[in-house]
């Protein structure tokens, strides 16, 4: 995690001096008031990435803090697979999450195209996290 924040406060500071150079150079380079000399929109956008470069250089250092534990990718000694834990259990089988799509999808279109589609995006979305939900207690995978 040392390693992140050192690469976003680095990105922080990196965006910060872009922003300065870019605000001095469009000044120097159009004619005119300073105040239409400046590109508002690329100076405080860079600015705005400077900022939020920090805020999460700022809160990953603090989890680090917190956690008191380096990741695997900090550790000289790691193997391959301390970096690469077990995620959990999944059924590459299972039809649901199509069916979960594409209840997402109908509704989306029903923004879209008319209301009316989406009770029906919304009844198919019940039955797709019903059937998903409830995949493991009937039928041949039953535990």
């Amino acid at each position: 995690m040392r390693t992140h924040v050192g690469l976003w406060w680095l990105l922080a500071v990196f965006s910060l001096l872009v922003s300065i150079v870019y605000t001095v150079w469009a000044i120097l380079y159009y004619p005119g008031e300073i105040v239409t000399r400046i590109e508002w929109v690329g100076s405080i956008a860079l600015r705005f990435l400077a900022l939020m470069s920090a805020m999460i250089a700022f809160c990953v250092g603090r989890v680090h803090k917190a956690q008191r534990g380096e990741l695997p990718e900090d550790t000289l000694t790691a193997d391959i697979d301390d970096g690469d834990p077990e995620m959990g259990e999944f059924s590459p089988w299972s039809w649901w999450p199509l069916v979960l799509a594409f209840s997402a999808a109908l509704a989306f279109i029903g923004l879209a195209v008319g209301t009316w589609l989406m009770p029906i995006g919304l009844g198919v979305f019940v039955v797709a996290i019903v059937g998903w939900v409830y995949e493991y207690y009937r039928g041949y995978f039953a535990r």
